[in-house]
């Protein structure tokens, strides 16, 4: 259920099919979420909103339509940001204008193709209006990943 509340309605059954495995912390909350061994999520013990890894945010990127959760990065920061370094406001080109900050988002180029996914640090109002400072606080890119 917080799955499809952060990300969108049946976005948890796609997240988290049969067979997920979960480590619990010591007060037997849901701390992670695995498939197939692979961590997919861990729950912030702040709210209880998930962060996603790459495996997770290939997921939620499939199901979501459109620019829906994204912000786009400007083609010269892609090499940059799929290693998981900061995406700062001045590369930022297109954002869903419905997401707020604190928020996880998904990086992808103009293409669309999946670069990393991490936390919003400001709106997407903020964002557009200003010329410096951080945009996207990354959590993990795809070439990171790998190595």
């Amino acid at each position: 259920m917080m799955a499809d509340y952060q990300f969108g309605k049946n976005v948890g059954k796609e997240l988290f099919p049969d067979g997920v495995t979960f480590q619990l912390s010591r007060t037997k909350r849901v701390r992670q979420v695995f498939s197939s061994g692979n961590r997919i999520a861990t729950a912030r013990a702040r709210d209880g909103f998930f962060t996603l890894s790459i495996e997770g945010a290939s997921v939620v990127h499939r199901l979501l339509p459109g620019k829906k959760l994204r912000v786009v990065i400007l083609e010269e920061a892609v090499p940059f940001v799929e290693r998981g370094k900061t995406a700062f406001i001045k590369h930022v080109i297109e954002i869903d204008p419905e997401l707020r900050a604190g928020e996880e988002v998904l990086l992808t180029d103009e293409a669309d193709r999946l670069l990393a996914t991490g936390q919003l640090l400001l709106s997407p109002a903020e964002i557009l209006a200003l010329d410096i400072g951080v945009a996207v606080d990354v959590r993990v890119g795809v070439a990171s990943e790998k190595s």
